[in-house]
């Protein structure tokens, strides 16, 4: 099956390149040419997207404001004229940061390093008799695939290129970034409360305006996660 990919660009040219690119590339589609993020948010709404090549200097909504509004975003290739974002970009742990103008080989390595990417991905399983399902991922971790068992994650600590998982009994150091595994959970038992963490909502002991308590840990809730945070937290514990 083919990558369906989006190109957002308030640019023309630059959506002409890099669509030109996609189009001498196998297995790589473009489901949409968007001029503005609003004109992309419309597309996510209404389409699968695998992968957004995404400018950062628009009108209205920049890219990486746009990329803070999704929750769960299609991964990521940054393009821009400005050097200074990438630092940006890799908080937010796109695929890649491609510096305008774009050469067919610099677009390749990108693509390279998105296959790269979905090696190793963790699936989500269901198993079990309707309402008594057991939910899990097979994740690689410790030179060995583990299963993890959902109802058991505490929280999920991000370490640049890994993430450490919080379990009831034990810790376990999995190869992903945090936004990989966080495409796999269920968004009505997990949420991001920080660029770092990412909580079970049923194993919240507290919380406040600014932190969560699991356990004897206090995570910190981030500026920007803090509305749909706390909308969860409360409605997740019943609260009005």
């Amino acid at each position: 099956m083919a990558t369906k990919s989006i190109i957002v660009d308030d640019e023309p040219l630059a959506l002409e390149l890099i669509g030109s690119y996609i189009e001498k590339t196998p297995g790589i589609e473009v489901a949409a040419r968007c001029a503005n993020a609003l004109e992309a948010f419309e597309v996510l709404r209404t389409q699968k997207i695998d992968l957004i090549f995404l400018d950062i200097q628009m009108p209205e909504l920049n890219g990486i404001q746009f990329i803070k509004t999704l929750r769960h975003p299609p991964k990521v290739i940054l393009t821009t004229a400005h050097r200074e974002y990438a630092l940006d970009g890799y908080d937010l742990d796109v695929v890649d940061y491609l510096l305008k103008p774009v050469s067919f080989e610099r677009f390749l390595q990108a693509i390279d390093k998105y296959y790269r990417t979905l090696q190793d991905s963790p699936v989500l399983v269901e198993c079990g008799d309707a309402g008594q399902a057991e939910e899990y991922l097979f994740i690689r971790a410790d030179r060995k695939v583990q299963k993890l068992v959902l109802k058991d994650v505490l929280y999920l600590e991000s370490l640049k290129d890994y993430v450490r998982i919080f379990t009831a009994t034990k810790t376990i150091l999995a190869r992903m970034t945090l936004a990989e595994l966080e495409n796999c959970l269920p968004e009505c038992q997990f949420v991001r409360i920080h660029r770092s963490y990412i909580i079970s909502l049923a194993r919240v002991d507290a919380f406040t305006s600014t932190t969560v308590e699991i356990g004897r840990r206090e995570l910190p809730i981030g500026r920007m996660y803090k509305n749909s945070v706390l909308e969860a937290l409360k409605f997740a514990g019943g609260l009005r």
